[in-house]
C-alpha cells in the first residue's frame, strides 16, 4: 500500500515536472539561438555596408581583410554572394551547405535571415545569417556567416543538465516527503491490521493506538478499539453465563436426583420401578451436559499460553485411564508409540483432553469385540496424534458437522453423551495452533488425527552427545 501511493505521488510529481520543464527547456533552446543569431546579424550588416563598393567595382577592397580578420578571431566563416551565386570573398573557414542555400535564396530576395530557428544538443547542422547587400534598392548580393553549432549545443546542454538535476532534486524531496506522509497516512492502518490479527489469534486485550494518522483514521481506530471492547465484553459475558448457569444448576440437580432417588423405595409398580430407573439416568446425562458445558467454557477462556508437554507420555496415562472402561465394553484399546519423548508447544491440557474426548468416542462407538488404537509420530515439524477406532464410522457429511456443539449422529441419539466433547477438542486444537482432522478408516471405523505444533528450538543450547548407559547398549551380533 505506501509503495502504491509513493509511486502515485512520484508518477504525479513527474509529471509536473514534465509539464513545467519541457517548455522552459525548449525556452532555453530559443533563447540562445536567438543571442548567436542577433550578434550574427549585426556583424552580417556591418559587413553588407562594406561590401557594396566591392560588388559595384568587381574587386575585394577592404572587405576581403575584414572577413579573414573575423575568420580568425572568431573561427567563424563569412563570404560575400552575388546575384549570380558566385562567391567573389569568402573567409578560410567558410564552407557551403543545404542551410546556406536556404538562406541565400531568401536574402537575395531582399530579406534578411537566419536557419535554424532553434539549436538542440542533436543538431548536427551549423546556424546560418544572410543578409542582402542593397544598392539604391537593387540587391547586389548577400552577407552569408556561417557559425558552427557546437558552442551553442553545449550552451543548451549545460542549461538542460542543469533542469535535469533540479528535477531530481525535487524527485528525491517529493519521494522522501511521499514516504514520510505515506507512513503517517499509513500508520494507524498498519497497526490495525496488526493489532487484527492479535485479536485473531487469542490476545483480546490488544488495542490500535488512536492518536496516530489524520482525524478521519484515528476515528476510524478509537471506533475499532471500542467495537473490541464491546465484543470482548460480550464475549466474557456469554462465557461467564455459560460457566455461572452450569454451576448454579448443579446444585438443583443434584438435589432433584436426590429426591428422585428417594421415591425408589415407595414404589412397588414394576412400571413405576422402571420410570424411576429412566429419571435417574436423566439426572445424570444431564450432569454430563452441565459437565461438559463447563469445560467448554474454560476451554475457550483460555488465553494463548503456551506449554512444552511430552505428547507420548500424555498419550501413555490417558490410555492407561481409559484401559479399565475399554475391558469393562470388551474392546481392545492399546498404544502404539516409540518410547522417545515427543514435545509439543500447546495450550495446557489440550493433549490430555483432546484425546480424552477422542478416545471415549472411539471406546462407545466400537462396541463389544472392537479395538481402538492410539498413535504417537513426529510429522510435519510436531506431533501427530491418531486414534483408530473400529466402529462404524460417519459419512462425509456427518464429519463436516461432527465438531458442532451438541450435534449428535441419527444413529447415536441414545448414546450416553452430550455431543459437546469433539467440540472442546476442537478449540483447544484450534487455540494451539495445531489441527484437528477426522476421515473414515480403510475399512471401517474412524480415524481422529490432531496434529500439534514442536516448541521452537533454543538456538542457545548445543546438543550434547549423550552417553547411552553400558546395560541399555544393544548387544553386540553373534
Amino acid at each position: 500500500m505506501r509503495r502504491r501511493l509513493v509511486i502515485s505521488y512520484l508518477l504525479l510529481m513527474v509529471l509536473v515536472l514534465i509539464a513545467l520543464e519541457t517548455p522552459l527547456a525548449a525556452t532555453m533552446a530559443s533563447r540562445e539561438t536567438e543571442r548567436v543569431r542577433a550578434d550574427r546579424l549585426a556583424d552580417a550588416t556591418r559587413f553588407a555596408s562594406l561590401a557594396g563598393p566591392a560588388l559595384r567595382d568587381g574587386g575585394p577592397g577592404p572587405i576581403e581583410s575584414e572577413l579573414t580578420s573575423y575568420d580568425n578571431l572568431y573561427a567563424i566563416g563569412a563570404a560575400i554572394v552575388d546575384r549570380d551565386r558566385s562567391t567573389p570573398v569568402s573567409s578560410p573557414r567558410y564552407r557551403p551547405g543545404p542551410v546556406t542555400a536556404t538562406v541565400l535564396d531568401i536574402a537575395l530576395s531582399g530579406q534578411q535571415t537566419s536557419a535554424p530557428e532553434s539549436v538542440w544538443p542533436w543538431t548536427t547542422d551549423p546556424v546560418a545569417v544572410a543578409v542582402p547587400i542593397n544598392d539604391g534598392g537593387e540587391v547586389l548580393g548577400a552577407v552569408v556567416i556561417v557559425t558552427p553549432s557546437g558552442p551553442i549545443r553545449r550552451a543548451v546542454a549545460s542549461w538542460w543538465l542543469l533542469l535535469a538535476l533540479a528535477g531530481l532534486l525535487v524527485v528525491l524531496a517529493c519521494v522522501l516527503t511521499a514516504f514520510g506522509l505515506a507512513g503517517w497516512v499509513l500508520r494507524p492502518v498498519t497497526e490495525l491490521d496488526a493489532v487484527t490479527h492479535e485479536i485473531a489469534e487469542g490476545d483480546r486485550g490488544a488495542r490500535v493506538q488512536h492518536r496516530l494518522g489524520p482525524p478521519e483514521l484515528r476515528r476510524l481506530a478509537a471506533s475499532f478499539n471500542h467495537m473490541a471492547d464491546v465484543v470482548s465484553d460480550v464475549m466474557d459475558r456469554q462465557r461467564a453465563f455459560v460457566a455461572h448457569a452450569s454451576h448454579q444448576l448443579r446444585n438443583p440437580l443434584t438435589a432433584l436426583r436426590l429426591r428422585v432417588e428417594e421415591l425408589g423405595p415407595s414404589l412397588t409398580d414394576p412400571d413405576g420401578r422402571s420410570e424411576h430407573q429412566l429419571a435417574l439416568e436423566e439426572t445424570d446425562r444431564l450432569a454430563l451436559v452441565l459437565d461438559a458445558l463447563l469445560t467448554l467454557a474454560r476451554a475457550e477462556r483460555e488465553e494463548n499460553e503456551r506449554v512444552t508437554v511430552d505428547a507420548a507420555a500424555v498419550a501413555a496415562s490417558r490410555v492407561a485411564a481409559w484401559a479399565p472402561l475399554a475391558r469393562h465394553r470388551s474392546v481392545a484399546l492399546r498404544l502404539a508409540t516409540t518410547d522417545a519423548p515427543a514435545y509439543a508447544r500447546t495450550v495446557p491440557t489440550a493433549v490430555d483432553q483432546a484425546l480424552d474426548a477422542l478416545i471415549d468416542n472411539a471406546v462407545k462407538f466400537s462396541g463389544a469385540g472392537g479395538a481402538v488404537t492410539v498413535t504417537v509420530a513426529r510429522r510435519d515439524d510436531g506431533v501427530a496424534l491418531e486414534v483408530r477406532d473400529s466402529g462404524p464410522g460417519m459419512t462425509e457429511s456427518q464429519l463436516g458437522q461432527a465438531t458442532e456443539r451438541f450435534w449428535r449422529a441419527p444413529d447415536a441419539q441414545n448414546v450416553d453423551g452430550a455431543g459437546l466433547g469433539l467440540t472442546i477438542a476442537a478449540v483447544l486444537v484450534d487455540a494451539s495452533d495445531g489441527r484437528l482432522t477426522m476421515r473414515p478408516g480403510e475399512s471401517r471405523g474412524l480415524v481422529a488425527a490432531l496434529w500439534f505444533p514442536a516448541p521452537e528450538p533454543d538456538p542457545s543450547v548445543e546438543p550434547a552427545d549423550e552417553e547411552v548407559p553400558a546395560d541399555l547398549r544393544p548387544a553386540p551380533a553373534r
